[in-house]
């Protein structure tokens, strides 16, 4: 047993992460106080410990709402203390938690605010996270807003919808003529875009989409 968890301890330390940071952290009962946010869906308490909300992908700072979305967690944050349940670490040493300020539920008021998207994530909360997401959703607020949210082009001469796949491995351009041109979604939370030619949307990384059969953007 000793072995096992001097294995673990290991383990966490290759990940940059340390349990016994928390203690150094300046706290109170069980709260911890927000020194810095990062983005937002990332803050950090103490010596520079990063946390990260569980079950929500927000845009990153230089995406459609990203700036606005770290104001939001800032008002919501900065400065002040918070609690946090269902912790495990993440990549990079970041604890992963649901994040509780006062009576707030910052997770849930970040996803019904529609400044992230619902990811998942296995926690005790997933059913009344995926609500929150849902009902931004129908609402169109934030990210799923036409500002966010696109399915025809803001610029006629700028039709091409550069589409990112899911798990951020593909990336693939699609322009009027092009086998399910008319269903695809523009999501610039996430970085997708439109382009004005190909050669744009190359240089950007995109590559052609299968369903254009050789077909060329005019």
């Amino acid at each position: 047993m000793p072995l096992l968890v001097s294995l673990l301890a290991l383990l966490l330390a290759s990940l940059g992460f340390n349990w016994h940071l928390l203690r150094k952290v300046e706290r109170v009962g069980e709260s911890y106080k927000v020194a810095r946010v990062i983005d937002g869906d990332t803050f950090t308490i103490g010596i520079d410990q990063s946390i990260r909300l569980a079950s929500i992908d927000v845009p990153e700072l230089d995406f459609c709402l990203g700036k606005e979305a770290k104001e939001r967690l800032e008002e919501l944050l900065l400065d002040k203390r918070v609690k946090m349940t269902g912790e495990k670490v993440g990549n990079f040493g970041r604890i992963i938690a649901l994040v509780y300020q006062d009576d707030v539920f910052v997770n849930k008021v970040m996803l019904e605010e529609g400044w992230g998207r619902y990811d998942g994530g296995g926690t005790e909360k997933d059913e009344e996270l995926k609500m929150a997401s849902h009902q931004a959703k129908e609402a169109a607020r934030g990210v799923y807003s036409p500002q966010c949210t696109q399915v025809d082009p803001p610029n006629s001469k700028c039709a091409i919808k550069g589409n990112i796949s899911k798990d951020y491995r593909k990336k693939i351009y699609h322009f009027p003529g092009c086998g399910g041109y008319n269903v695809v979604i523009v999501e610039k939370d996430r970085g997708e875009d439109w382009f004005c030619s190909e050669k744009e949307a190359q240089e950007a990384g995109f590559v052609k989409s299968e369903q254009c059969y050789g077909k060329k953007y005019n």
